[in-house]
C-alpha cells in the first residue's frame, strides 16, 4: 500500500513540475502542492501543548537559575520558535532522521526523546549531562537519538548537515537530516557552496532557516537588499519557499512535502520559517533594537495560544484537564532543577579523558629529560 501511495505522489507531482514548467511557474511551486502526511488529530493538538508549553517552561525555568548563576557562559533561549519543532517532529521517522542546528539548543533533543534531566544536568555542567558537564549550553549532542548539536560557530553547522545527509545517501539508509541555522547564518558563505553541493549530489536534507527577524540585533532588512531568505535556493533550482512557523500545522505540511521529496531521492528543500523569539538573542542582550510593543503584537500569535484555542475550541479538553496540564509541566521542569542541581560537577580526570593522546606522536619535539 506504501509503494502505491508513493507511486501515485511521484505521478502527481511529474503532472505538477510538467504545469510549472509550461507556465513558466518557479520551482518551489510544486511545494504549494499538499501531499497525504500523517493526520492530525486530537491527540496530536494534545501532544503539541504538552510538548510546546514543557519545552517553554524549561527555558523559563533556565533563564531563572542563570540570573542566580547557576548556568554560566551563554545562554540561548527558545521561546516563541517551539512550533518548528513541534511540525517537523510530526513527520520525522525518529529511528532514521537527524537533526543538526546552532547554540539555540536545548528543546530539539528532548522532543526527539532525550532525558530532558540530562539536559539540564549538561547546562549546569554536571556529569549526568548529554556531554558530561564538557559542553554546556550550546553544544548539546546525542547520537544515539539522532541529534547533532549545538554549534557554536556561526553557521558551522550547515556544510555538516549536508556531510550526514551524504552519509544517509552513501549507506542508503533512508534518513533524512534537517539542517537549522539562523536568518544571521543565512549570510556565510558556506551556505552557498553547501547548496550547490546538495543539489548537484540530490541530498537527503531539509535546509531550514530560522528567520525570527534578528541576527543578534541586527534585523534581517538590514543584511541585505531583500527580507526573502528563501529565494537564495532559487539560484541552485532548489525548491524553496517561506513557511508561517507561529503555526506547527503549517510547519508540519511544509515539512512532509519537503522530507517526501528527499526520501525520493529528489533533493534538498529550502524553507524559511518565519517566526520570532520573544526573548533576546542571549541573555546579555538588552535587546535596544526593538519595543516592548512589538514583541506584544507577536505575542497575540504565540504557537502555544494558537494551538490551545484549538483544544478550546473542539472541546478536546476541559478546563480542569488544562490545568492539570500546566500543574504536571511545571512539577517535570522541578524535578529537572532538583536533578540537576543534585548531579555531581566531574573529576578532574575527564579533562584528560577526552583529549586524544598518541605516545609517539611526530609533530611535538620531545621534552629534554636534562631540563
Amino acid at each position: 500500500m506504501q509503494v502505491r501511495l508513493n507511486e501515485q505522489k511521484k505521478s502527481v507531482l511529474n503532472n505538477v513540475i510538467f504545469i510549472r514548467n509550461m507556465l513558466f511557474l518557479p520551482p518551489y511551486f510544486e511545494y504549494t502542492l499538499k501531499f497525504i502526511m500523517k493526520e492530525i488529530t486530537k491527540e496530536t493538538y494534545i501532544k503539541w501543548y504538552e510538548d510546546m508549553l514543557f519545552w517553554r517552561k524549561f527555558e523559563d525555568k533556565l533563564a531563572a537559575v542563570y540570573i542566580q548563576q547557576k548556568v554560566r557562559g551563554f545562554l540561548h533561549l527558545y521561546n516563541g520558535q517551539e512550533a518548528i519543532l513541534a511540525g517537523s517532529l510530526h513527520v520525522m521517522n525518529l529511528g532514521k532522521d537527524k537533526m543538526i542546528t546552532a547554540y539555540r539548543n536545548h528543546v530539539q533533543p528532548i522532543g526527539m526523546g532525550v532525558d530532558p534531566k540530562r539536559v539540564m544536568a549538561e547546562l549546569y555542567g554536571k556529569v549526568t549531562g548529554t556531554s558530561h558537564g564538557m559542553g554546556g549550553s550550546m553544544h548539546i549532542f546525542s547520537k544515539e537519538k539522532g541529534f547533532f548539536g549545538g554549534h557554536g560557530i556561526v553557521g558551522g553547522q550547515i556544510p555538516l548537515g549536508a556531510g550526514m545527509a551524504f552519509g544517509d545517501k552513501y549507506h542508503n539508509t533512508g534518513g533524512v537530516t534537517i539542517c537549522c541555522f539562523g536568518d544571521g547564518a543565512a549570510r556565510q558563505g558556506s551556505l552557498h557552496e553547501t547548496f550547490n553541493m546538495a543539489m548537484l549530489w540530490k541530498l537527503p536534507v531539509v535546509f531550514i532557516v530560522e528567520n525570527n527577524g534578528y541576527a543578534m540585533g541586527t534585523s534581517v532588512g538590514r543584511t541585505a537588499n531583500h527580507d526573502d531568505i528563501w529565494k537564495l535556493g532559487l539560484g541552485y533550482e532548489m525548491p524553496s519557499g517561506p513557511v508561517d512557523a507561529m503555526n506547527p500545522i503549517k510547519v508540519a505540511e511544509a515539512m512532509d512535502e519537503a522530507m517526501e521529496r528527499a526520501r525520493r531521492g529528489d533533493g534538498p528543500t529550502f524553507l524559511e520559517m518565519k517566526t520570532y523569539r520573544y526573548r533576546g538573542h542571549s541573555m546579555s542582550d538588552a535587546q535596544h533594537y526593538r519595543t516592548k510593543d512589538e514583541v506584544a503584537e507577536y505575542k497575540k500569535i504565540d504557537p502555544i495560544t494558537q494551538v490551545l484555542d484549538i483544544i478550546k475550541e473542539n472541546d478536546y479538553l476541559t478546563a480542569d484537564e488544562i490545568k492539570q496540564i500546566e500543574v504536571d509541566v511545571k512539577s517535570r521542569v522541578a524535578e529537572c532543577e532538583k536533578f540537576a542541581e543534585e548531579s555531581p560537577y566531574p573529576e578532574i580526570q575527564q579533562l584528560y579523558d577526552v583529549v586524544y593522546d598518541q605516545e609517539d606522536y611526530p609533530f611535538i619535539k620531545p621534552a629534554n629529560k636534562d631540563n
